[in-house]
């Protein structure tokens, strides 16, 4: 039985109580979050300096790439 009494809390800790080193997982997603997007934004400024000849080769238009890169970089 858990110790709270609402459901919800009653799962993994939110804060590290119950797993050892939980605590440090918010900071390590977090920094993790940050590398991916680091990473997208930079594979979508690549693919903005592409030309038309290269952007023909993998199948894309400039509208497509216009497209990819006015996108929200968390999506």
């Amino acid at each position: 039985m858990s110790r709270y009494k609402f459901p919800a809390l009653s799962g993994p800790s939110w804060f590290g109580r119950s797993s050892p080193g939980g605590a440090a997982t918010l900071p390590r997603r977090f920094a993790a979050f940050l590398m991916d997007c680091l990473e997208i934004y930079r594979q979508r400024r690549a693919l903005e300096a592409l030309d038309e000849r290269m952007l023909k080769d993998i199948g894309l238009t400039r509208c497509d790439v216009e497209a990819e890169i006015s996108r929200p970089y968390w999506r």
